[in-house]
């Protein structure tokens, strides 16, 4: 993409150094205001995806050509009646210099793979000295990091599901190795970008290992995990195969004569579904059998719990099942596959149709395309950066928050802030108390103008674990402001004159 990282950021922000109040210091933060489309009832997020974002943009050294096109940019930027758009050339040009063009910035995060619940600052700003006005000049990029963190959540909140029903009906329950496949990523074609293809892939990659995004597939397991692999999928029909021979049924014996020993997926409805369930399985059936591995049916239109239901009971009149010791069907050699219409929620009344049918979850698989890399946004778990502090030229300490009348639920954090477990929670507190210690703060340093000496991101499979462990560690809910930040942010409210937040928020 040929846009200069000077540009990386939102118009205004660019005229932000002439806005603010003198200052020597100044600090921002990241939070997510609300769990998942606002659930209260099971608030917990997957925070993953600053990696990203600091290797490919932040970590970038900047250039005068950066500089000079920016300034070309600027001079055409500006509404009618102004000269052109301003933008802080002078310490551009200074960092540019004096810092081997390394944005000067330090930001703190979290480690990847941590669970929180919202509220929790996930990443923290500071720019000092002459920089410090540039302290909220990448909240543009930082504040993408919503959207793997998003689709993290969504995909950890979709192998709940997956593992309530497994804890059910299969043996081994969840920890059933065939958990890590039950929802495949079909999204790549969905994604408005390859590059979100691989961000929104590999936040997936956290909770289950299939997936047909091989960009986030690739990425994940060269870039981020050593060459060790990350995702995994299977052969599979299009459409486009089954209509291109003269019948279905041709269609599928091919299928089983080049891939018949393994597993392999075949698409059902390119004419009439049932009558493929009917007529054309029970045709092959023989030839599977004789191959010896697992053939997949995959519908792709019509109701999903009825599509589903349909091929289970059509591959158990044909192949057979066995009754497993939690008293539920599995089919011999065939599963299916649900990738038309899923949701969490269509994930649930599948789930709950399957086990009221008597078959084991064992037998199907999800598949989520866009509802899993495309519906999703910066409202789904409202993401916000923030000021929060700043140090005046006289050396005056303000810490700042927003309170909105009209959306007390848009009230902001104040303060510098470290974040440490309590009862396993990662809670959050003022940093000036001394209530946590370094060791203990769970906000660490990734890039401190520029990369970190010595500093060592966490491997894919590291995150993997930790995303996995803290996730059913994390209570649904939970108490994540400390009494003493608490204490801070209410008596901000009645220096203003205003009423206590969490009594009026329902959060005490």
């Amino acid at each position: 993409m040929k846009v200069p990282v000077s540009v990386l950021t939102d118009s205004y922000k660019a005229s932000h150094h002439l806005q603010y109040p003198g200052a020597k210091k100044m600090v921002a933060y990241g939070e997510f205001r609300s769990g998942f489309q606002k659930d209260k009832e099971d608030t917990r997020i997957l925070f993953y995806g600053i990696r990203y974002i600091v290797e490919e943009y932040i970590s970038k050294q900047w250039t005068m050509q950066d500089v000079d096109q920016v300034d070309q940019f600027c001079k055409s930027h500006m509404a009618p009646g102004f000269r052109e758009f301003p933008f802080p050339r002078e310490l551009f040009e200074k960092f540019i210099k004096e810092n081997k063009g390394y944005f000067p910035v330090t930001i703190e995060a979290l480690p990847e793979g941590t669970a929180i619940h919202p509220r929790v600052p996930v990443y923290q700003i500071t720019t000092s000295g002459v920089y410090a006005p540039l302290c909220t000049f990448l909240e543009t990029l930082l504040t993408m990091v919503w959207y793997p963190t998003t689709v993290a959540t969504l995909s950890r909140r979709a192998r709940d599901v997956v593992e309530a029903t497994f804890e059910k009906t299969v043996v081994k329950g969840k920890d059933h190795p065939a958990v890590e496949s039950r929802l495949h990523d079909f999204g790549f074609r969905g994604c408005t970008s390859v590059e979100q293809s691989v961000i929104g892939g590999c936040a997936h990659l956290l909770n289950f290992r299939g997936t047909d995004t091989m960009s986030a597939a690739y990425y994940a397991q060269f870039q981020l995990n050593g060459g060790r692999p990350v995702g995994m999928s299977v052969p599979a029909t299009e459409h486009s195969v089954m209509t291109a021979w003269d019948t279905e049924k041709q269609a599928i014996e091919n299928m089983i004569e080049k891939f018949g020993a393994g597993m392999f997926s075949v698409v059902m409805d390119s004419y009439d579904y049932a009558k493929a369930l009917a007529s054309v399985l029970p045709s092959v059936a023989s030839k599977q059998v004789g191959k010896g591995g697992y053939m997949v049916l995959r519908p792709d239109s019509g109701d999903p719990v009825e599509a589903v239901l349909m091929a289970l009971k059509a591959a158990d009149r044909v192949f057979g099942s066995s009754t497993n010791k939690c008293g539920y069907k599995v089919i011999k050699g065939c599963g299916v596959l649900q990738g038309d219409g899923i949701s969490i929620d269509v994930m649930a009344t599948i789930s709950a149709a399957v086990e009221a049918a008597g078959y084991s979850a064992e037998n199907v698989v999800y598949g989520m395309g866009g509802g899993l890399l495309q519906k999703v946004n910066r409202d789904t778990m409202s993401f916000a950066t923030k000021l929060c502090h700043l140090v005046t030229t006289n050396g005056k300490a303000v810490d700042v928050m927003k309170q909105p009348a009209t959306d007390a639920g848009k009230f902001s954090l104040p303060g510098v802030m470290a974040i440490k477990r309590v009862n396993g929670v990662p809670t959050v507190y003022p940093k000036e108390t001394g209530e946590v210690a370094d060791e203990e703060n769970l906000l660490k340093v990734v890039y401190d103008r520029g990369p970190v000496p010595g500093f060592k991101w966490d491997d894919f499979d590291t995150v993997r674990a930790r995303a996995a462990a803290e996730w059913d560690a994390l209570p649904p809910t939970g108490n994540m402001l400390s009494y003493s930040l608490k204490d801070k942010i209410n008596q901000q409210m009645k220096d203003r004159g205003k009423n206590n937040i969490f009594r009026t928020n329902g959060l005490t």
